[in-house]
């Protein structure tokens, strides 16, 4: 699939994912919201492999059967058909717009089932046990939880029947936004309010990162601030401030976090920790 002439949908998704990552990291050099607790170097191996194994994940996935990944999904329900948009006519304008919110909101209610069921809690902490948070904290995801949420997008395509472009369009936006407000970066005091009226800022991300269950029991929005506000979990600061908080979970201290092996068999603990 060709998202621009003569550039194709993966070459076009991984040119934004680095730009927005290389952008997030330098601006986080530039201008850092606050001081990191363990070295970064390690953090940043251990989260990139994570990634680079979610990616494989994601590929062999596609690779299995071609409607396995969300754009070709979508493709296939269109020729098929499948789902509202390609049963009920509408503008094209409003049905992409529609594809957006839709995407958006049932990301944002996937964000607070995986804190809400225990056994996606335990994949879902791998991001949480993070002990800073910065642009590489947005890419720290279990690969089951990757697949699974894959699954999810599988499914609300089938149901909705959102254009391909709609679909790239989403997960290029959602990746980016994730990038921008787990970056460490600080804002202009002015340009948050403002920011955050429409978009999941840094200042109000970090605050579901928070080691306090009912701080990070809030903020569950990646890209739109909206849903937080709608639904009644929108938290404004952490009670201790930014500078003062603690990030990540308290019963996971430094350095076991850090570590990749660790990371990635969290899940199959004999406990699960305290939510």
């Amino acid at each position: 699939m060709e998202v621009l002439p003569g550039i194709s949908e993966p070459v076009f998704r991984f040119s934004i994912f680095a730009a927005a990552l290389i952008a997030m990291a330098l601006i986080e050099l530039m201008i850092p919201r606050r001081k990191l607790s363990a070295p970064k170097l390690k953090r940043w191996a251990t989260n990139f492999t994570i990634v680079a194994i979610d990616t494989a994940v994601v590929r062999l996935m596609g690779a299995l059967a071609v409607p396995l990944v969300a754009v070709a999904a979508a493709v296939h329900a269109e020729s098929n058909g499948w789902g509202l948009f390609n049963v009920v006519a509408l503008p094209g304008w409003l049905e992409f717009l529609l594809a957006l919110l839709i995407l958006d909101l049932a990301i944002w209610f996937q964000h607070l089932v995986s804190h809400k069921v225990p056994l996606l809690w335990r994949l879902h902490r791998v991001h949480h046990a993070d002990v800073d948070i910065d642009v590489s904290t947005a890419i720290r995801f279990h690969p089951i939880e990757i697949a699974l949420s894959m699954l999810w997008k599988i499914a609300l395509v089938f149901v909705f029947g959102p254009s391909a472009l709609a679909v790239v369009v989403f997960e290029v936006i959602l990746n980016a936004c994730a990038m921008f407000n787990h970056a460490n970066i600080a804002l202009p005091r002015w340009l948050d309010p403002v920011l955050r009226a429409l978009i999941v800022t840094p200042d109000m991300h970090r605050v579901h990162h928070s080691v306090i269950r009912r701080e990070h029991d809030s903020n569950y929005g990646f890209n739109l601030s909206i849903w937080d506000r709608l639904f009644g979990t929108y938290n404004d600061q952490p009670e201790k401030g930014h500078d003062g908080m603690k990030i990540g979970l308290e019963q996971y201290p430094a350095p076991e976090p850090t570590r990749l092996i660790w990371s990635l068999a969290l899940p199959f603990g004999s406990k699960p920790g305290k939510h």
